[in-house]
């Protein structure tokens, strides 16, 4: 059975995408089963998974409104090694078709129920938003990722994201957990980066990942040639540092997985 992690920030431009695509391909890398799914109506993480939002002859819209079955809908990240389950701008409208539906919030677990135990890892990029999209990735998912940059204003909407994340798990979805918070765009050379480091780390203490994620030019121009940035330089800094991340975030779940067993 899979493990479902949605990645959440309702700030943009803090690496949630770049880190879904980033990390989904370093877990595949590592021989486990990865089914990505893209429920930003921008759809980045298509783009960045090689795949053309424009040509879509189907996207997760259509399965979440019950137009379409996952099957049609699933395809694979070009030179990625995960699965994809892409979404364009029409993604916008399951937003309000929701609203109108039985059981909203439940949309995407209810479609994950059926293709689960064909994959290790499903992660979710949610959108720049706490909307019913973002909502929907939480109440199916069982861990979240929030990544955050160390720039100015860091902390800033972590506040309201976390109290959100708290009235979700009160009311649709009281297994999910904070897997971690983790620290993107860092330059270790820039005091500004060492001093958010340092308050994130005072404020979030054991629930921040290890890992840092560096501000790296081969990491921000893989994005622009359809792939994660372990297939456009495996050697570069990005992404060495994301293979990290599928490292510590493996250890998380193996250690787990032995706890639960000994509480058994």
């Amino acid at each position: 059975m899979s493990y479902v992690i949605a990645l959440i920030n309702q700030k943009g431009g803090v690496g949630k995408t770049t880190t879904a695509v980033n990390l989904a391909a370093s877990l595949a890398a590592t021989r486990r089963r990865v089914l990505l799914i893209d429920m930003d109506p921008q759809g980045n993480a298509t783009m960045g998974s090689g795949v053309e939002k424009n040509d879509l002859q189907h996207s997760i819209y259509e399965a979440m409104v019950g137009k379409a079955e996952l099957d049609a809908v699933c395809c694979k990240g070009l030179d990625a090694g995960y699965d994809l389950l892409p979404a364009n701008s029409d993604l916008t409208a399951a937003e309000v078709e929701l609203l109108s539906m039985s059981m909203k919030e439940y949309r995407l677990r209810y479609l994950l129920a059926h293709v689960r135990k064909q994959y290790d890892y499903v992660l979710i990029d949610c959108p720049p938003a706490l909307n019913m999209l973002t909502v929907n990735a939480m109440a199916a998912a069982q861990g979240v990722i929030i990544p955050v940059q160390c720039e100015y204003y860091a902390l800033e909407g972590l506040a309201a994201l976390l109290n959100t994340i708290r009235q979700v798990q009160k009311t649709v979805n009281e297994g999910l957990k904070i897997e971690g918070l983790l620290r993107t765009m860092y330059d270790g050379r820039n005091s500004l980066s060492r001093e958010v480091s340092g308050q994130l780390s005072a404020h979030f203490g054991d629930q921040l990942f290890r890992t840092l994620i560096p501000r790296n030019v081969r990491l921000a121009e893989a994005p622009s040639h359809g792939m994660p940035v372990i297939t456009y330089d495996r050697q570069s800094k990005g992404s060495i540092a994301y293979l990290a991340l599928a490292g510590e975030l493996l250890r998380k779940s193996d250690a787990s997985v032995t706890t639960a067993e000994v509480a058994a």
